[in-house]
């Protein structure tokens, strides 16, 4: 084999060597960026009522520090696609994320607090009608609501909400 033959073999190789290492740095740094650009995912909330069970990230949420006012009436308000349905009797479960737990967390049920004080455990339950309470209407007679917007909210220092969560409860009528 000639010299001019090798040298030509051998440009060619480091020529692919060179391309490929050039490649796998240019994946690398992609995933790098890539990876940058992803957003860390929110605590999550479960609701549960009987066999069935939804969970949802946070509808609002600021890295764990507290929202504005204004804020947290938005979220409460927002209509969820989160959605269950619930049978008279039926008990509603509520699970959060350990950190919203060590943090602490309430339930709004139609803009209404329903727990006396902020939970830090992790799961609890609720009756039916701890949900679904008769409300008074315009004419003075009390009706189970058919809808419960529910929004779970993380209590931190002082008070402040640190996340909402939001559950759409349908009663199925019986």
């Amino acid at each position: 084999m000639s010299i001019a033959t090798r040298r030509s073999r051998l440009s060619m190789q480091t020529t692919g060597r060179t391309v490929r290492t050039v490649a796998a740095v240019g994946a690398a740094a992609f995933g790098l960026v890539a990876l940058s650009a992803c957003e860390k995912p929110t605590p999550l909330a479960t609701v549960t009522v009987g066999s069935e069970s939804v969970h949802s990230e946070a509808a609002c949420y600021n890295d764990g520090k507290a929202l504005s006012p204004k804020d947290l009436r938005h979220c409460i308000s927002a209509k969820s696609d989160k959605k269950l349905t619930v049978t008279e009797g039926q008990r509603i479960s509520v699970g959060v994320d350990p950190d919203v737990a060590e943090s602490g967390w309430a339930m709004v049920v139609n803009g209404q607090g329903t727990m006396s004080e902020a939970s830090k455990d992790t799961y609890r339950s609720f009756d039916f009608d701890q949900i679904f309470a008769p409300q008074q209407s315009p004419t003075g007679a009390a009706a189970a609501p058919k809808t419960a917007q529910v929004a779970i909210i993380e209590v931190g220092k002082g008070g402040k909400a640190k996340g909402a969560w939001q559950f759409t409860l349908n009663r199925k009528s019986s």
